[in-house]
């Protein structure tokens, strides 16, 4: 499950995610039937950097590789980073990295014989030199290991994992909306076109992405990841965004740095 999002605005790039791992638990009832039981840990890390160079990741879906030795998206970065610099003195861009971040991972995943289960993605997202806007690439690991930019040449937010609710917020209308229009009222595929552009351009929360300074930016990834948590609570089914909303800002001056992250401290 999870929640990440990355803004892209023309002072930098911020990137935020929520703290929760969910595990499904299979129990046996006493009339033989089975039901699937979520339960929630709400420290995982899903908020990474790399330390040698300009990029920070968001990871969502998939919480860890392996079955029986379990081992979390974060847990990797270390050999990972190792594996970078054992590629020498080449210089790579923020899609390189993405592009050996996909590999590098799926090597993992096949070793550890994950095969058709839910998928591990990322959200890469860094500055290549001498260029004055971040970039914003999305690998999955088993099968899409391809980097997809993210918006190239505008300013924009992206979310991935559960965004149902942030779909509803930006799209003034629940996802599934025009399936349930179409389905209801019997709509032509020229009229659904219609009805769409129409929600666009009179439901679209008005937010001008372009003129947030960093700080904004800053607000409103934390907002989005936080106001999800907190809904949640209060809604029946899986509750797969919560914890501590971590948050990083990445910019062409002053690189990866942290704004509020986890750290280890004493219970209670």
């Amino acid at each position: 499950m999870s929640l990440a999002v990355v803004v892209k605005g023309p002072e930098g790039l911020v990137l935020a995610a929520d703290s929760r791992v969910t595990l499904n638990t299979e129990q046996q009832l006493l009339d033989g039937t089975k039901q699937l039981l979520p339960t929630y840990f709400d420290n995982a890390i899903k908020l990474m950097q790399l330390q040698n160079h300009n990029i920070g990741i968001v990871t969502y879906g998939q919480g860890a590789i392996g079955q029986h030795q379990p081992r979390m998206a974060h847990g990797y970065i270390p050999e990972f980073e190792a594996h970078l610099s054992d590629m020498g003195n080449e210089e790579l861009s923020v899609q390189g990295v993405a592009a050996e971040l996909g590999a590098f991972y799926a090597a993992r995943w096949q070793e550890a014989g994950m095969g058709e289960a839910e998928p591990m993605s990322f959200l890469v997202a860094g500055y290549d030199d001498g260029e004055a806007y971040g970039r914003v690439y999305e690998v999955s690991v088993p099968n899409e290991l391809q980097p997809q930019e993210q918006f190239r040449d505008e300013f924009s937010i992206v979310w991935r994992g559960q965004p149902y609710l942030l779909e509803r917020l930006f799209n003034g209308t629940a996802p599934r909306a025009i399936e349930i229009a179409q389905d209801a009222l019997d709509l032509s595929d020229e009229q659904v076109g219609t009805l769409v552009e129409r929600w666009q351009q009179e439901l679209a929360l008005p937010i001008p992405i372009p003129f947030l300074p960093l700080q904004d930016a800053v607000d409103l990834a934390t907002f989005l990841v936080d106001m999800t948590a907190t809904v949640m609570t209060w809604t029946v089914g899986i509750q797969g965004v919560g914890g501590q909303v971590d948050v990083a800002t990445i910019t062409r001056t002053n690189g990866f740095s942290a704004v509020d992250t986890k750290k280890i401290h004493p219970w209670g």
